[in-house]
């Protein structure tokens, strides 16, 4: 590392694409009217992620970010587009009450952001473990069935239950009754 002196700019520029690639995706899942530039957004915010997470010294937690998020959510969530009905076009423009629905949703956000960058720069935080583990994936396989096996088993009953209602309304169609 010491050869090439440039270096810390590289990595500090990758790093920089990352974070803009995960703010940048999020906006746009988030702001987009269109549902497949959302899923494209989540996507980019996911790969993002992954890019960050591979900067926090975990290969197996971005491999495993782009293979489910991206690889999976992202394409069961458009298949579900695919096969769903298309909804008629609402007559009219913006109403009033969307407008005031945005704009508490937007000083809610901002509270929000707020209270959270207020924690994160003034909040106590421990300091990190001295010895951090190897974050191979037997040490994870371990940590995932015994100390946080709870939690792994509750994420695949949420991922059980979100395929099996993407299922039902594909089957049924939205305006089903």
């Amino acid at each position: 590392m010491n050869d090439f002196p440039f270096a810390p700019l590289i990595l500090t520029v990758t790093f920089l694409v990352f974070a803009a690639a995960t703010a940048g995706g999020a906006l746009l899942a988030a702001l987009t009217t269109r549902i497949i530039r959302s899923v494209c957004g989540l996507s980019l915010c996911c790969v993002g992620l992954a890019g960050l997470y591979y900067f926090l010294n975990s290969p197996f937690l971005a491999l495993m970010e782009i293979l489910i998020y991206v690889g999976a959510v992202c394409v069961t969530i458009i298949f579900g587009i695919m096969l769903a009905e298309p909804d008629e076009p609402v007559p009219g423009g913006i109403s009033q009450s969307s407008v005031m629905w945005a704009t508490g949703a937007l000083a809610a956000a901002a509270v929000l952001f707020w209270g959270t960058a207020r924690l994160g720069i003034s909040g106590h935080w421990p300091k990190p473990p001295t010895t951090p583990g190897d974050g191979s994936v037997r040490a994870i396989g371990i940590s995932l069935l015994t100390t946080y096996s709870l939690a792994f088993e509750v994420i695949s009953v949420v991922l059980l239950v979100a395929i099996v209602g993407a299922l039902a309304l594909a089957r049924l169609g939205r305006h089903h009754e």
